[in-house]
């Protein structure tokens, strides 16, 4: 397997457990959490999506 693939499926792996941290931990906050999303207006999902996509930009930026 490529240096790339292998980067890419590490990446993944550690974005499945860092979603499932707050499920296991803490399974009513995180209902409370999904339900206040669905309850907010696509401008704002998109918004707050925009925002995370940009601050994990930056540590990539940083960190490399």
């Amino acid at each position: 397997m490529s240096d790339l693939w292998q980067d890419l499926l590490t990446a993944f792996a550690l974005l499945l457990i860092l979603e499932g941290i707050l499920p296991v931990l803490a399974p009513k906050a995180w209902i409370s959490s999904m339900l206040e999303m669905a309850r907010m207006g696509p401008k704002t999902v998109r918004v707050v999506g925009l925002v995370c996509m940009l601050a994990g930009a930056l540590m990539l930026q940083w960190l490399l």
